[in-house]
Order: C-alpha cells, then structure tokens, then sequence
C-alpha cells in the first residue's frame, strides 16, 4: 500500500520535493558565482577590493552544471584528478608536480591543503620537510639508491641519492662554465648511526644548545635522506665547507642552484624559522620544478614555501 503522504503518478508534484529542488538549484548556482567571481571578478578589483560592476552575464559554462560542479571539486582536491592518481602511482615526483599544474600549482595546494595525497612526511619524495619539529619515519629511513657524483671533495664524503648525484654534475659543470669553478661534494648521506656519532661529536664540543644549532639530532637530518649535500668550492684546490660562503662559487651556487633542483636550505636570517645557523653550503635537492616556485616566489625557507609551523627547536 502507498504511503499516503507520498504522490503518486496523476496526483500532482509534493511541495517538499520541489523545495528542495529549489534549494539544491540555489546553492549550485551560488557555488557557480562564487567560482566565476574568484576566476574572473577577483582580477579586476579596485584598489579597495571593489569587484565587477553588477549585471555581467552568467558565463556560458553554467549551461554545463554537472560539469562545472565536477571542475569545482577538483580544483579544491587536485588529487581526484586521474593524471595526479596516475603519476604518484607510477610516475616520478616531477610528474606528479606537473600533474598538479607545476611548481607554484603544487605549492599553494599543499599550503593551503587541499592537497590529501601529498605526504610532506614521505622520506622518499623530493617535497619531504624533515626539520627539529618533524622526525623522519622511520627514524632510522636510509634511501634505496645511492651514487657518488664526479667531483668528491673528502674522501669521507659519501654518496648521495642517484639522481642528485646527477643534478649535482650538472650544477658543478653550469658553475664552471661560468667561469667560478667547479663544485664538489663535501658531505653527502649519513646514515641514522653516523649522524649520532657527528650529533654527538658537536654536542660534547659546543654543548647542547649550540650543537642543536650546527648539527641535526638522529633522524631528524637531511643528510640521512641522501637529498642534502654540504659543497665546496674547487675554483682551484677544493676548499672547506666554512669559507664557501665568500667564493665567487658559492655566491654563484646561491644565485643559480635553483636551475638544477637544489635550494640553499638554512640561509642568513632563517634561524627562528628552521632553527640552524646560516649554512650557504647545505644544498637540499628538492628537483627542478619545485625549486623554479620556489626561487620564483621568493621563499627562503621549505617550512615557509609549504606553510608549515616554524621549527627552531625540539619537541623535547
């Protein structure tokens, strides 16, 4: 038997049903306007935020609701884009930023975050963030790939991951041939075990708060990763890592080695940020794509360029 409160076929329309019709109609088109505003009115404001003059046509698009409505989910989740779910699967990390639309593209999502699929915590991805505040996982992570570049400065130096060991040759050529010299490779990746003995090492020569500040604790380095690389300048003989700061090459590498993926982790001011003394030779490998945003934005620090809390100390 037929609900009583139900219509059936000849009995008319239920007012309830067309309410919420009028309802789900109402907020679409809104979700449509505000869109269209964002995309399109935002960018002719005036100087006190005024937005387009009233009465401008609904665009085209409207006419397309499923459609629209798709694009407006995924634009606030690029993850539910198939080229996205298809480059972190089998893709490499360059990939999956052009998936996302490039560098800035991938930045401001990750910031703003709307970005579920990215994991800052994945030790084996360019966009890892490891700092005082964020361990590694697992604390003793060591990279499946490493390599050493052609240039090694210190015969202690270590390796690095394969394809920085690769960026890295092409940084210590492109400084070469702009008439600074070459580049050398003065610390690579250092496993859990070595970064205790060198944490240690700092602690027992400067004390606690001052070790904290030049070297990272156990798993908590991005030397372990096999992404970071302390440089030196070999203009003529390879010199320290303390003076690289004052060579034509270091103040080239500062300038430039963003062409090649890398970024200049701890620079001069940053220390409430990341909580390390300026190190102009701690290179961080964070691939090409990323590192262009990141240059072109202006960041100076990874904490900043994904919105993350600054670090400058230790949980405990």
């Amino acid at each position: 038997m037929a609900d009583p409160k139900t219509p059936t076929s000849g009995r008319g329309t239920d007012p309830r049903i067309v309410f919420r019709l009028f309802v789900t109609v109402g907020l679409a088109v809104a979700l449509i306007g505000a869109l269209w505003s964002l995309a399109d009115g935002s960018a002719a404001a005036g100087p006190r935020g005024e937005g387009k003059a009233a009465g401008i046509a609904m665009p085209a698009a409207a006419k397309s609701l499923p459609q629209v409505m798709l694009r407006a989910v995924r634009a606030a989740n690029p993850c539910a884009e198939p080229a996205v779910q298809t480059a972190l699967a089998s893709g490499g990390d360059d990939a999956v930023v052009a998936a996302f639309g490039g560098g800035a593209a991938f930045r401001a999502a990750v910031a703003a975050g709307n970005a579920p699929c990215i994991n800052l915590g994945d030790p084996t991805r360019d966009w890892l963030v490891v700092n005082k505040a964020r361990p590694l996982a697992p604390l003793t992570f060591a990279p499946a790939s490493l390599s050493e570049p052609a240039l090694i400065a210190e015969d202690s130096a270590g390796p690095v991951r394969s394809d920085v060991a690769q960026a890295l040759d092409k940084l210590s050529a492109g400084a070469a041939a702009a008439g600074v010299g070459r580049i050398g490779l003065g610390s690579g990746y250092r496993s859990y075990d070595t970064q205790v003995q060198t944490y240690s090492g700092q602690v027992q020569m400067y004390g606690r708060v001052q070790g904290d500040a030049l070297s990272a604790r156990p798993g908590h380095s991005e030397h372990q990763t096999g992404m970071a690389a302390d440089v030196v300048s070999c203009a003529r003989n390879c010199g320290g890592i303390n003076d690289f700061g004052d060579t034509s090459g270091g103040a080239w590498v500062a300038q430039n080695a963003w062409q090649y993926g890398f970024i200049v982790r701890y620079v001069a001011g940053q220390t409430p940020v990341t909580g390390y003394d300026p190190e102009p030779w701690h290179l961080r490998y964070i691939g090409v794509p990323l590192a262009t945003a990141y240059h072109d934005g202006g960041f100076t620090t990874l904490e900043q360029f994904f919105g993350l809390p600054a670090a400058p100390s230790y949980p405990g």
